[in-house]
């Protein structure tokens, strides 16, 4: 059939590419100029399934209320009048229980351990090269109280078949020797081998590019100003070029995609959660982490990508604000250092800033909706990246009416009814 994918993120460039793979006449449509240009351009570069523990858990009341006026906050949330900001809230604290969030981590491990395994067969098909670093990943915890609740999560992890090691600091410094300067910042760690890094973009942009080689048509430059319906059926896209119409349509604009979806009914609960990151160059006496990292405690990650660190991280919820705020992009910068004193002086550093499409509880939306030919993959928050490969799969499936090759009935809208 004719499919036509709305966004050439990550998530919609994998999209394609599995629909491709199907044997669909596959159209992409964006606004920007080219694949990856938004959220999936300098995200943190992990593809870190073992994070599977939402934003929606029992410590964020403690978090949040310990941040409040703080501009340099790891979650920052810019208090204005906001319907769609506050419904959002009430459904994210509602999340936040030790019951929905082990239901919700579950969730997100099922997605993640199946996207891995889709990204490896991927890999293997097109040898796409995107600096990809199979070291796996070190949580690192500089507060006991988020170290020990990390033992009850490395349980979730493993029960789900996610390989992990608790650490102790010792332990953490002779994995990575980096953080030898920060030893006692340190709590503990959990390290799990099995994850990896890479440059999204670069991803993206690779995959793309075949894509268009095995006969998908990009529209970019296009600007998507609403679709058209004929009672259950969606019968066009109207962009600022004209109309595009298909026989089958997914929904992958990531923040975007509640307001493109709210005319016809669906009430989508996501959210953009702006988040930065900081490309440093790295000079040959520069002391910095080869393994790649998350600072659970700051909320930020750190990643190789070549001879570049991408330092990434934090949360601001300001609507659909997209600027960046140089004071937060320097707060990354300046926790990076109170860890890697010896980093550099960053001449040549790049900040960045894009929004995360963030749901309630953490878990993309993947599926039907309402209209027989309209289907949903996104809303993957700070996963995108590390779920993309899985989605697109599942959803390609879904699509060619296929049985996916794991459960999703709990994934889709539905489950926000």
């Amino acid at each position: 059939m004719n499919v036509l994918v709305l966004g050439a993120g990550v998530v919609g460039v994998t999209s394609a590419y599995a629909l491709m793979r199907a044997g669909h006449k596959v159209v992409v449509v964006d606004r920007q100029i080219g694949p990856g240009l938004e959220t999936s351009f300098a995200n943190g570069g992990q593809i870190s399934v073992s994070h599977a523990e939402p934003w929606a858990n029992p410590a964020a009341w403690g978090q949040l209320l310990r941040w409040l006026g703080r501009e340099n906050a790891p979650l920052l949330v810019r208090l204005r009048f906001d319907p769609a900001l506050w419904s959002w809230g009430v459904r994210f604290f509602a999340n936040c229980t030790p019951a929905r969030t082990k239901i919700n981590s579950e969730r997100i491990l099922r997605i993640g351990l199946y996207s891995r395994s889709c990204l490896d067969a991927i890999a293997a098909e097109t040898n796409i090269q995107f600096d990809r670093k199979k070291g796996g990943i070190l949580q690192i915890y500089r507060s006991r109280a988020e170290f020990i609740r990390a033992h009850d999560m490395a349980a979730v992890i493993a029960e789900a078949g996610c390989k992990c090691e608790i650490l102790d600091a010792e332990a953490c410094v002779a994995l990575e020797p980096a953080l030898a300067d920060a030893r006692t910042q340190i709590e503990g760690g959990l390290y799990t081998a099995e994850d990896e890094s890479g440059d999204a973009h670069k991803f993206t942009a690779a995959l793309a590019n075949i894509c268009a080689a095995g006969g998908v048509e990009f529209r970019y430059g296009a600007s998507i100003e609403r679709l058209r319906a004929d009672d259950r059926r969606i019968t066009a896209v109207v962009t600022d070029g004209g109309e595009l119409t298909a026989d089958s349509y997914v929904v992958a604009l990531g923040s975007y995609s509640p307001l493109l979806l709210r005319p016809f009914g669906i009430k989508l609960p996501i959210y953009p959660a702006k988040g930065y990151s900081v490309t440093l160059p790295l000079a040959p006496a520069a002391v910095a982490p080869t393994v790649s990292l998350i600072d659970v405690t700051a909320k930020i990650v750190y990643s190789r990508l070549g001879d570049k660190l991408r330092i990434a991280g934090t949360g601001e919820f300001a609507g659909y604000d997209a600027s960046l705020t140089e004071s937060r992009s320097q707060a990354i910068l300046d926790s990076a250092r109170t860890i890697f004193p010896h980093l550099g002086q960053g001449d040549g550093a790049s900040f960045w800033t894009g929004l995360r499409p963030s749901t309630p509880d953490g878990v993309p939306v993947i599926g039907a909706t309402a209209f027989e030919n309209l289907y949903l993959n996104t809303g993957h928050g700070t996963l995108g990246w590390t779920l993309s490969c899985g989605s697109a799969q599942l959803t390609a499936d879904i699509v060619s009416g296929r049985t996916p090759g794991i459960k999703v009935d709990d994934i889709g809208i539905t489950r926000f009814a």
